[in-house]
């Protein structure tokens, strides 16, 4: 069952939760961590709004059907990732244009499941208002229209859903899911044409290590984090291959790793990369990195931001 939510909302929890490793010591305090929420002035959502304004207007002027979309959630910096969330914007969602059909951990429900969501809501789930990127990833038609069916596709959508979540699940397991690992799952689907009728799951991800795929990797800063981690809610070490483990590197299907795939598979997909911060908005047209301080390049578009 798909849950639709108007912009502006969202799910309790996001599918960023590797930063609960960052906060050395503070995890014992995680079990209430749906009950916690965040507080948002009015400049800063407004700020936020106009920034998803300048992503829609995007999206819009594409020409195209469907995108991979990633957002920068929670900072984690610590492990080299500057994106945390992916998801597939449609232009034709049922739940409004250009809605995000993403997966989400549902913490009344205490399972993942999926969800769309507009652009504004996407938007305002990140962490810091003061700041924000989003990445969108425009295919060529035939590579398109492929992952827009299959994400249009409930059924199979449905079936690539885990039961169980880990925000650090392990990108060639099935025991566990986090959002991003669903996204991925969901483009093998669509680009390997698998019928998703017999161990969707598993089709997809030898598919995904037949064309060379390469989670993460996320490197753990320490063992003393790696170890604290196992105590945290929501993320899991007993799917991860021991020898992962020890080595302080874990295969966890993160956005930078799908977007590096899919420019590998599809050399004709075009990158967009939209963020700001409380002096302007910024967009980059290609594949040059945005930095996480959102500061323009040569050839960038710049909307300053009045107070």
């Amino acid at each position: 069952m798909f849950l639709k939510l108007k912009a502006g909302l969202k799910p309790r929890l996001s599918c960023a939760a590797l930063a609960f490793f960052a906060s050395a010591g503070a995890w014992a305090g995680l079990p209430t961590f749906c009950e916690q929420s965040q507080d948002i002035s009015a400049a800063d959502q407004d700020r936020v709004l106009r920034f998803a304004g300048v992503v829609k207007q995007e999206l819009q002027a594409s020409g195209a059907q469907v995108a991979l979309i990633a957002r920068a959630g929670l900072d984690l910096s610590r492990f080299g990732q500057l994106y945390s969330h992916a998801g597939i914007a449609l232009r034709d969602n049922p739940g409004g244009p250009w809605a995000v059909r993403q997966l989400y951990y549902a913490c009344d429900e205490s399972r993942p499941r999926i969800f769309d969501q507009g652009v504004s809501g996407f938007a305002l789930g990140a962490e810091a208002p003061s700041r924000g990127h989003m990445s969108l990833v425009f295919l060529p038609e035939e590579d398109g229209a492929l992952l827009e069916k299959a994400a249009l596709d409930k059924q199979l959508a449905l079936a690539l859903l885990a039961g169980k979540y880990s925000a650090n699940a392990y990108a060639f397991g099935t025991r566990y899911q986090n959002c991003n690992q669903w996204v991925a799952e969901l483009l093998a689907s669509a680009w390997g044409r698998l019928d998703g009728q017999e161990a969707p799951r598993e089709q997809a991800q030898a598919w995904l290590r037949t064309r060379g795929y390469t989670a993460g990797p996320v490197r753990i800063p320490s063992h003393w984090m790696m170890f604290a981690g196992q105590f945290v809610p929501l993320v899991h070490m007993n799917d991860h291959p021991v020898e992962d483990i020890h080595a302080l590197t874990l295969r966890v299907s993160v956005p930078a790793a799908i977007e590096d795939f899919v420019r590998r598979e599809s050399p004709q997909a075009r990158r967009v990369q939209v963020c700001h911060n409380e002096r302007h908005i910024v967009v980059r047209r290609g594949w040059e990195p945005l930095g996480a301080e959102c500061e323009p390049a040569p050839g960038d578009t710049v909307t300053a931001l009045t107070p």
